[in-house]
């Protein structure tokens, strides 16, 4: 099939597999490309390309991630597989494959694991919206009531994490689906509908409130200061009023213009790289770290919980735990700002290759909301990876 066909002429959305290891996450990921491409809306990708996912590197970190895509009559998904329950720790707090739902994977023969629960409660902390259940090896279960009861724990668990425990569960095979069987391939295309039905189409950052991290700041002779920084999202014209926040008091201003390689444009928007010109604005009123945004959409912060992976020894980290009261810098957005961590009550240490959840305290409020990632930094150096997930003061 000639790749000319993936055109974007259907809604896209980004969707991943989680669950307990063994449970069927990377087989049922190839048994969806395997049923969509016998249709014609997709490119299969076999198991093994799929379980031998190439490593990325995330804010530091080195993750193995499998990206298929994928067709079905009404969208066009982006899928991704982290092979290892380490890669899908790691890929949820660095944010590296962001998801707009996911596909969690229940063994019919074991039920909701360990690892399944981990896995939930990560995808609550880090801001998964959505989740549709695979109950995979169903066929290998005779007693209607055992499936039915698998069922019953599985939606128990998803309300205990406040997701919808009205969320579908579709039973599968993923393995007879690969291996081509036809009925199994109609339950990979119920599961399909219901990930179409059940996870809605994200608000695109483009048509989010307006937030730019600044970069560089400058002075052109005659025109005033110009901030230099990729738009996180949303757009910014000249003649809007905005708000710098972070670091210091925030202050408002007005933009007087917005370029882009040297030409002026009528709007910068979400991705661009862009130069924006504020109004009455000195240099040493801005600096690096600091955010331009639309007023009273983000406030500065100093004080929050966040779920942090710490990076192993062989991955570059510390080589000893750290206690409580640990001061590291927090690498947000463009800049490091030192804090103080403390740990849960309970928890005397962390070691390197953990992950955990802390309390983060910083020297300077840093514009900050729920969801933002950061990385954790010793002289320079990455020590890990963290999520904001409540935000306190």
């Amino acid at each position: 099939m000639s790749k000319a066909k993936f055109e974007r002429n259907k809604p896209h959305v980004n969707i991943g597999t989680m669950g307990h290891i063994d449970h069927g996450k990377t087989t049922l990921t190839a048994a969806i490309s395997k049923t969509l491409a016998s249709r014609g809306l997709a490119e299969y990708t076999p198991f093994d390309q799929i379980d031998k996912a190439p490593e990325e590197k995330a804010r530091g970190i080195t993750i193995s991630i499998a990206h298929i895509e994928y067709e079905t009559p009404n969208r066009h998904y982006a899928h991704v597989d982290m092979p290892g329950h380490a890669d899908y720790i790691k890929n949820m707090i660095t944010g590296a494959a962001q998801v707009d739902g996911a596909i969690l994977v229940v063994a019919a023969t074991d039920g909701p694991m360990p690892q399944t629960r981990e896995h939930v409660l990560l995808a609550r902390q880090v801001g998964v919206p959505y989740i549709v259940v695979a109950l995979n090896k169903s066929d290998m279960v005779d007693d209607e009531e055992m499936l039915e009861l698998v069922e019953m724990e599985v939606r128990d668990l998803l309300k205990e994490y406040e997701f919808d425990d009205k969320a579908p569960v579709v039973r599968v095979s993923a393995l007879k689906a690969l291996e081509g069987d036809e009925a199994a391939q109609e339950q990979i295309m119920v599961l399909m509908a219901a990930c179409d039905a059940s996870v809605p189409e994200p608000v695109r950052d483009f048509q989010k409130p307006f937030l730019m991290p600044i970069e560089d700041v400058f002075t052109i002779t005659g025109r005033g200061t110009v901030v230099t920084g990729k738009v996180e999202q949303g757009k910014v014209h000249t003649g809007d009023e905005i708000e710098i926040v972070g670091l210091r008091p925030n202050q408002a201003t007005i933009v007087t213009g917005v370029e882009m390689f040297r030409k002026v444009l009528d709007e910068g928007q979400a991705g661009d790289n862009v130069g924006v010109l504020l109004r009455g604005t000195k240099k040493e009123d801005v600096e690096r770290g600091m955010v331009l945004s639309k007023p009273k959409s983000i406030t500065p912060h100093t004080k929050f919980k966040a779920e942090i992976y710490v990076l192993a020894k062989e991955e570059g980290g510390r080589h000893t735990p750290f206690f409580n009261g640990y001061r590291p810098q927090f690498y947000f957005r463009t800049t490091d700002v030192t804090g103080v961590m403390t740990l849960n009550p309970g928890v005397e240490m962390v070691m390197p290759g953990d992950n955990v959840s802390v309390t983060g305290e910083l020297i300077s409020p840093i514009a900050m909301d729920q969801g933002l990632r950061f990385a954790v930094r010793e002289g320079g150096k990455t020590v890990g990876s963290g999520v904001v997930t409540e935000i306190l003061a």
